[in-house]
């Protein structure tokens, strides 16, 4: 994408290119604390004989959180896995048609898990459910991370079916924007 095109990009769509790279920062600090916590656990159990009671726990609360608020950073990069197969052998207009359909009902399968993730996580809010450990979490924390991440991710997909639909995405939408000429 060129300067001049980049520009001509209304603020709420540049917004949420903004949104979904904080998101992958995020995503990696998440990564990273989950990393020193793993280290912490295995030095308390190997070197200081102890055992650990919260760590393991919040190691997977961690790079499940990750995992879902690195959702849009990964659609932003185009970085999901893709079958380019049929996209590579049709035509620049049948692409934009095909990647137009495709974005919609991604939108329209995110938009279900949203629904779910949200009511999974207002049910742990509203009963005050809690993790069966020692540690004992309030779950609603852990859960929220499923509707936040879909629902950041629905958003970057709408940011790139609005390119596609005006052509402000070049011409082969299934190229990483890395990997386009320009």
């Amino acid at each position: 994408m060129t300067d001049t095109t980049r520009r001509a990009e209304p603020a709420a769509i540049r917004a949420i290119g903004q949104l979904s790279t904080l998101c992958g920062v995020v995503a990696a600090f998440m990564i990273f604390a989950s990393v020193l916590i793993t280290c912490q656990m295995i030095f308390l159990r190997a070197v200081m004989g102890r055992s650990t009671v919260w760590q393991t726990e919040a190691v997977i609360y961690l790079m499940i959180g990750a995992t879902l608020l690195g959702l849009p950073y990964v659609q932003k990069l185009r970085g999901h896995v893709g079958v380019d197969l049929v996209p590579g052998l049709l035509p620049a207009g049948a692409r934009r048609v095909l990647a137009t359909i495709v974005l919609g009902a991604t939108i329209v399968m995110i938009g279900l898990m949203l629904f779910y993730g949200w009511e999974m996580f207002h049910l742990a809010w509203e009963r005050n459910w809690r993790s069966e450990t020692v540690w004992g979490v309030k779950l609603w924390i852990p859960y929220l991370a499923v509707p936040l991440g879909f629902a950041l991710f629905a958003l970057q997909l709408v940011a790139d079916l609005w390119a596609v639909v005006t052509g402000h995405d070049d011409v082969d939408p299934t190229v990483a924007p890395e990997d386009r000429r320009h």
